[in-house]
């Protein structure tokens, strides 16, 4: 029994990269915090906080690296949803895990200026259908949404998205997904061709979307929300926004981002393909 108990508090301690989207979390003093799903390569933790983001992601080597992760150097303890965690302090409590971030990365990297022939091009790649489709092909508020985007009608553009906020299944909801596509892209691609109509729209639709998103969507989704009205993202979204502007091939980059979920990948292209439409339509409107 004397071995088995100190097994049980034995702590294990490793250190992690985090994204600069969680530095006000993870250094404001310590808080409580909960499993809010648990999957074999990466944790959820909800923060019990007002802070935006109020969602961690403790992850290995092996997950999707969302904007809102900590990276760590290390396995993942078994953790079952609705365990208790702790957050703060530059470190994370998780079950036996006792973890402290030593470095931190940008998930929003500048692009640089772009030419808009390269945007042009890729316009017509991000056309193609695709295999798996997103989830919410042919929806009306979708249409809509790329219609008012291309006009720069701001009206058109926040009745959309008051329709898409939570709209379908999942830990992140298609109409969600489509949106931080949209999000990420108008704020990156409006700065790197200095389309600034693009950027005062990203503006408003980010505090539309964000504005309640935590009471309509999951708290993963509005996390990630938050994330992309600030042009945070995964480096899947980032590297095919690489590829519009020619930094790197854009076909294997949409391939890896297609692969992402069940249809997250392809909704997150769709609102990437609505966003560069919108900044080749708004050019150097001001």
């Amino acid at each position: 029994m004397t071995v088995s108990t100190h097994a049980r508090r034995t702590r294990i301690h490793v250190s992690g990269a985090a994204s600069a989207a969680v530095r006000p979390l993870l250094e404001s003093p310590r808080r409580p915090a909960r499993v809010l799903a648990a999957f074999p390569a990466g944790v959820y933790l909800e923060v019990r906080t007002d802070l935006e983001p109020s969602v961690i992601a403790v992850i290995t080597g092996e997950a999707t690296r969302l904007p809102n992760s900590v990276l760590l150097a290390g396995p993942l303890p078994h953790v079952t949803v609705g365990d208790e965690a702790s957050v703060g302090d530059r470190g994370i409590d998780l079950g036996p895990l006792s973890l402290r971030v030593r470095r931190w990365w940008d998930p929003a990297p500048p692009l640089g200026r772009a030419d808009r022939t390269e945007l042009a091009d890729a316009a017509v790649l991000l056309a193609r259908p695709a295999e798996p489709g997103p989830g919410l092909a042919g929806n009306g508020a979708v249409e809509s949404l790329a219609g008012s985007c291309a006009k720069g009608w701001l009206l058109g553009v926040v009745t959309a998205a008051e329709q898409l906020v939570g709209l379908g299944p999942g830990l992140t909801p298609s109409g969600d997904d489509v949106l931080a596509g949209l999000l990420v892209t108008l704020r990156h691609l409006g700065a790197a061709t200095e389309a600034d109509r693009a950027v005062w729209l990203a503006d408003w639709l980010g505090a539309t979307v964000t504005f309640d998103a935590r009471t309509r969507t999951t708290p993963l989704s509005a996390t990630l929300l938050h994330c992309a009205a600030r042009g945070e993202a995964s480096p899947e979204v980032l590297a095919v926004l690489r590829g519009v502007t020619g930094r790197q091939a854009l076909e294997p980059a949409l391939r890896r981002l297609h692969r992402l979920g069940h249809t997250s990948g392809a909704d997150l292209a769709q609102g990437i393909a609505i966003g560069v439409d919108a900044v080749l339509a708004l050019g150097g409107q001001r």
